[in-house]
């Protein structure tokens, strides 16, 4: 007498009925009652235009080139490619910067 071993094959393609026969995205589309976000008009303010300071044509002050050099050295040292506002901070006191005066203000607020 010899060990019979039991094969079992599944057939994945098939669609699950667990899942149910129905699609939930149409059955959803047709309930909705709500405005559609997706096709609403832009909130008010002006989109930031995204500027890469290393491929700008401009003449960088001494102060600026020390800082973009110096954030880029935190960033090759701490392999962070994005620091926060904390580690931005860091750098900039260990630059040698302190607040010694009163704040001013270098931009427009709208508020």
């Amino acid at each position: 007498m010899k060990d019979e071993v039991a094969v079992a094959t599944v057939d994945k393609r098939k669609k699950s009925s667990r899942r149910g026969e129905t699609n939930r995205r149409q059955d959803d589309a047709e309930v909705f009652q709500g405005e559609e976000r997706r096709v609403s008009e832009r909130r008010g303010g002006e989109r930031r235009r995204q500027i890469d300071p290393t491929t700008c044509e401009r003449d960088y002050q001494p102060d600026e080139v020390e800082f973009m050099k110096a954030m880029d050295d935190y960033k090759r040292r701490s392999c962070r490619q994005f620091p926060t506002w904390s580690e931005v901070l860091e750098v900039v006191r260990d630059l040698g910067y302190r607040k010694v005066a009163a704040p001013t203000q270098t931009y427009d607020a709208e508020s």
